[in-house]
């Protein structure tokens, strides 16, 4: 099974990765959509009882991803914070260290929906903010889908994912990569953030990843 699938998009060599990422090699540029840090503890701090760990898992997910890919600049597009109580102190902290970590590294935050509800980052994380699209040759990169850009469209948002029928009655739902001929969208990154199911149309692609490997999937 492998860890990624190249796609030629508008001109561009994207790796597709099986940590629901993309690699842009020749920007030595990664993108992660939707990472939702700190939607745990905001639902803990409502009384639910979710689990915790969440946003070391996921810091884990993007250092075991840095130490396979030759990257630069890191991208998120978008809801990067969940929403006011992601500024939790035990998540900010766990964010700081982890940025110490990799203090050399470009990082870039495309404000998504959420990020307007829970505010910019802290300004100690060393993180660039900006508003969509942010224009890379023949991309834009983006939080919402947009079929009006000029260039493809790499956004989240969405959180796709897609039904498989298994063996007898087993059901898999799993997430996807959806690109059709102005638009791609990344599944959600983050361990917490569920996901819409996607009706594929004629002449997309779909490459389903259940975390460890990704395959492109015959669309009718």
């Amino acid at each position: 099974m492998s860890t990624h699938c190249i796609s030629e998009i508008a001109g561009c060599e994207l790796w597709l990765l099986a940590d629901k990422a993309l690699y842009w090699p020749q920007e030595k540029l990664l993108c992660i959509a939707d990472v939702h840090f700190g939607k745990a503890a905001t639902y803990r701090a409502l009384g639910q009882p979710v689990p915790a760990g969440t946003t070391e898992h996921n810091l884990r997910r993007m250092d075991a991803l840095l130490a396979l890919y030759d990257v630069q600049h890191l991208v998120f597009l978008g809801d990067f914070l969940h929403a006011p109580k992601a500024h939790a102190p035990a998540t900010l902290a766990a964010l700081h260290a982890w940025r110490q970590q990799h203090s050399a590294l470009r990082i870039t935050l495309i404000r998504g929906n959420h990020d307007h509800r829970a505010g910019d980052p802290p300004a100690s994380l060393g993180i660039t903010i900006v508003n969509e699209p942010l224009v890379m040759g023949p991309l834009r990169l983006r939080h919402t889908p947009s079929e009006e850009d000029d260039g493809h469209v790499i956004a989240g948002h969405v959180h796709p994912v897609i039904t498989l029928q298994g063996r007898g009655r087993q059901v898999l739902r799993l997430p996807c990569f959806y690109s059709t001929a102005r638009c791609t969208l990344l599944p959600s990154f983050g361990a917490f953030t569920g996901g819409y199911g996607i009706a594929p149309e004629a002449g997309s692609q779909v490459f389903v990843t259940d975390g460890s490997g990704i395959w492109p999937l015959p669309v009718r």
